[in-house]
This record gives structure tokens, C-alpha cells and sequence, in this order.
């Protein structure tokens, strides 16, 4: 008997988990979401946030709107393309009126091109419009973070071309974040984040709450 064999397959089935894992980072976290929305239970037509960190860490959705049922799909550290691969079990099958989107951030941050984001986020909207045609979209422009100020300008570029893409996009509609986060002299305002500067606090999202609320009125 070869005693080397059993050790050749442990092998080939850790590199293969190893390489599941490289992948598709965000499966576990993913089907997890899944099944703790479903154990709260949903109808189709509610409102669903998803996107990266800023939408997962929003905690008081319900309390700043109250008469709204929401579905809050953020899953951490996520780049578009990581919704794009996801949009079913994150969005589609939530059959809803309304998803607000907030990806870019992170993609910026690691060098993706504005334009390669902007790839990603159109086939998202076209497979929702295919989906669920009367789904409103709302892409949520990148916010002004102090831990990430070095690349401000890249910021600014890219919410300049998602909102010129909104705009040419029925039934798309681009929400500004950056102003309201910044002062009288177009600096960030560090009161607003946590201790890392990249993730709002709570005063952050009671700013956000009124950037949001025409939209959801």
C-alpha cells in the first residue's frame, strides 16, 4: 500500500479549501445573512440596503425609519464585484420596491479603476431591471473617511462619473454623500467616524439619516 496516498489527498482537499476560500471570501458570510433573514421572515417589496461595511454597521435603519421595512443585506469589506456575484441571494430574491446600493469604497481604496466599478454596478442594475423591473435603484456615492483622504481626489472622480451614469440610467438615482460629511472648508470631519476614521459613527449616520430621508419619504 502506498502510505503516501492518504497524505496526497489530505493535501489536494486542503489546497482545494484553500483555494474555495480565495475565491469566494464572502460565501459563508453570505449564506449565513441568508438564513438569519429568513429565520426573521420577509415579504417581497420590502426596501433592501446592501453593499459594504457602511450599510452593514447602519444598526438604527429601523428607528430612523420607522414606517419602512427594511432588509439590511450589507456584507463587510465587499467590493462591487462581490455584489454582483451575490445579487441573487443579496437582492434579487427579495422581489423589492426599492435597493439602495453603497459599493465603490472599497474598490477605490485597492486600486480598481472608477471605470471597472462602474462596469460592475451597470450589469448589477441591468440584471435588477431584468429581474424585478420595478425596482427603484439608488447607488450611494462614496463617503469622505479621514483614513482614506489620501486618495480624495479618486474619490471625487468616481462620484462624479456614478452620478453622470445615474443620470443616464431610468430609474436609477444617485445619492450624495460626500458634502454632508465634510465642513465649511471641504475637509472630513473626523467627529463623524469611529476610532478606525473609516466607519461612521453614531452622529455619522444621524447625518446620513437626513441625507436619506427625502428618498424615502
Amino acid at each position: 500500500m502506498n502510505l503516501r496516498l492518504p497524505f496526497f489527498i489530505l493535501f489536494l482537499y486542503l489546497w482545494s479549501q484553500a483555494s474555495l476560500a480565495q475565491i469566494s471570501p464572502f460565501e459563508s458570510e453570505v449564506r449565513q445573512l441568508g438564513t438569519r433573514i429568513d429565520s426573521l421572515g420577509w415579504v417581497p417589496g420590502a426596501t433592501v440596503w446592501t453593499g459594504s461595511s457602511t450599510i452593514r454597521l447602519w444598526t438604527s435603519l429601523s428607528k430612523d425609519f420607522p414606517r419602512k421595512s427594511f432588509i439590511n443585506t450589507g456584507f463587510g469589506g465587499s467590493k462591487a464585484s462581490d455584489l454582483e456575484k451575490y445579487l441573487f441571494p443579496l437582492v434579487i430574491r427579495f422581489e423589492p420596491n426599492e435597493v439602495f446600493i453603497y459599493e465603490g469604497d472599497n474598490d477605490l481604496w485597492t486600486g480598481v479603476a472608477p471605470q471597472e466599478i462602474l462596469n460592475s454596478l451597470d450589469r448589477i442594475v441591468s440584471r435588477i431591471q431584468l429581474a424585478v423591473p420595478q425596482t427603484k435603484i439608488y447607488l450611494i456615492g462614496a463617503k469622505p473617511s479621514p483614513s482614506r483622504w489620501s486618495k480624495k481626489e479618486l474619490y471625487q472622480v468616481f462620484n462624479q462619473q456614478l452620478e453622470k451614469y445615474c443620470q443616464s440610467k431610468e430609474g436609477v438615482t444617485f445619492i450624495a454623500t460626500w458634502e454632508p460629511l465634510t465642513d465649511s472648508e471641504g475637509n472630513a470631519r473626523p467627529e463623524l467616524y469611529i476610532k478606525d476614521q473609516l466607519h461612521l459613527n453614531a452622529d455619522g449616520y444621524v447625518v446620513w439619516a437626513k441625507i436619506f430621508k427625502p428618498y424615502l419619504n
